[in-house]
């Protein structure tokens, strides 16, 4: 058999085993997980959210790539320690219908929307907000292109395009992962809202040990897909026009191909530019490349509370920010005024030439504010008082329409 031949049929053979496990895995996301509490179930609770870490087997660890991982698991903890059963189902399960009465639903994305008639009237139903309002989103990432298109000539696809959905007009109450920017973006609706701090997938050892004059000037940009959403093209071409700073890019480069071909020489060829890729956040080599940065430069257009900066305050990072990353920085890092390069350029130069004691105080104080408001601790004991608050919330505004109801018939008689 000619060796084109065996290549090819090893080729479509190696094609076929990927699509049957692609489809395997699919199928395991629509099945239902349930879970029982170690008391008298109270009722029952559907969470639609992510299923893979309820799929994980006896002893297996919670990955650490996605502060998801541990929260989807956190907030089914949340209403088992009320005592209620809970039942998991994956965000994007469309073949779900309830067969039973929930006393909460929670969703994530377009479930809420689709499920809310099957719901029995008194479900207490919660959107959960992980992202900003998905019609600012979309707009946001098409202006960063449109902006980008001006300044390079360039044009780029969206990357995180994605169809909004009404879970908010829906839904009873939401929990927010973000600041007021976040909310904000889903104030329209008029629903109350709980701000819940996002855990962070890993901690590090304070960041005293640093040596600040050596890496002053050492900067990190540091996220996930959506390059351009999250201001890696501005943040590159910035770094280009400094040559005597130094920029790592740590992030899914590679799976963005029109990107990297459009910044290949920033990323690749520029000598003070160091292009690494994604990175475990649990590595040494990340904490390695953490250590010799001084801060993070993200500025990104739009996100619920963005898990990378979070993850960089954890290890000592001074934050260089917009306001749409969703993250507050106090008075240990920086909101940019605008997008500009020149706003950018300019607050790196400002921050890297303060002195060395100002910049190792700014560092602590970016860990102990990670430390003190970002783990999953926080995260746990944040939603719960959340729940509580909406259970109290609602059995209010059930008396208050019970003795409305007394009243209005004791007039009538």
């Amino acid at each position: 058999m000619p060796n084109n031949t065996i290549s090819h049929l090893a080729t479509s053979i190696s094609s076929l085993i990927k699509k049957v496990k692609t489809r395997i895995d699919y199928i395991k996301t629509l099945q239902v997980v349930s879970l029982k509490p170690n008391q008298p179930s109270k009722g029952n609770v559907l969470l639609s959210y992510r299923i893979e870490p309820f799929l994980l087997k006896p002893g297996q660890p919670v990955p650490n790539d996605q502060s998801w991982n541990w929260e989807c698991l956190l907030i089914a903890q949340t209403f088992l320690d009320l005592g209620y059963s809970v039942d998991v189902i994956q965000f994007y399960n469309d073949e779900f219908v309830p067969q039973k009465d929930y006393a909460f639903f929670i969703d994530l994305r377009h479930r809420l929307e689709a499920l809310a008639p099957f719901l029995n009237k008194d479900c207490i139903k919660i959107f959960h907000v992980d992202i900003a309002n998905m019609v600012f989103r979309n707009a946001a990432e098409c202006n960063r292109l449109l902006e980008l298109q001006q300044r390079r000539g360039i044009t780029l696809r969206p990357q995180r395009f994605e169809t909004p959905n009404l879970g908010i007009e829906y839904a009873d109450y939401a929990t927010v992962l973000g600041n007021n920017f976040t909310v904000n973006t889903f104030k329209y609706a008029n629903k109350p809202m709980f701000r819940i701090p996002i855990s962070s997938s890993y901690v590090y050892p304070c960041p005293d040990g640093k040596d600040f004059e050596t890496i002053k000037k050492r900067f990190l940009w540091f996220g996930g897909s959506a390059l351009v959403l999250k201001g890696l093209d501005l943040v590159l071409d910035a770094f280009a026009q400094m040559p005597e700073y130094h920029l790592t890019v740590c992030g899914p480069v590679s799976n963005d191909k029109e990107f990297e071909k459009a910044f290949y020489k920033e990323l690749y060829e520029t000598p003070n530019i160091h292009t690494h890729g994604w990175i475990d956040v649990s590595s040494p080599e990340f904490l390695e490349i953490t250590n010799n940065c001084l801060g993070l430069v993200y500025p990104s257009v739009s996100e619920g509370q963005a898990g990378a900066v979070i993850t960089s305050l954890q290890a000592g990072l001074i934050p260089i920010l917009t306001y749409e990353s969703g993250v507050d920085v106090h008075d240990f890092g920086v909101i940019l005024k605008d997008y500009s390069l020149e706003e950018i350029k300019a607050t790196v130069r400002r921050i890297a030439n303060l002195p060395g004691e100002d910049l190792k105080l700014m560092s602590r104080k970016a860990w102990e504010y990670a430390r003190a408001n970002h783990t999953k601790e926080k995260f746990a004991e944040a939603y719960r008082s959340a729940v509580e608050q909406m259970i109290e919330h609602r059995q209010k505004k059930q008396a208050s329409f019970t003795e409305s109801s007394k009243q209005s018939v004791s007039s009538y008689s």
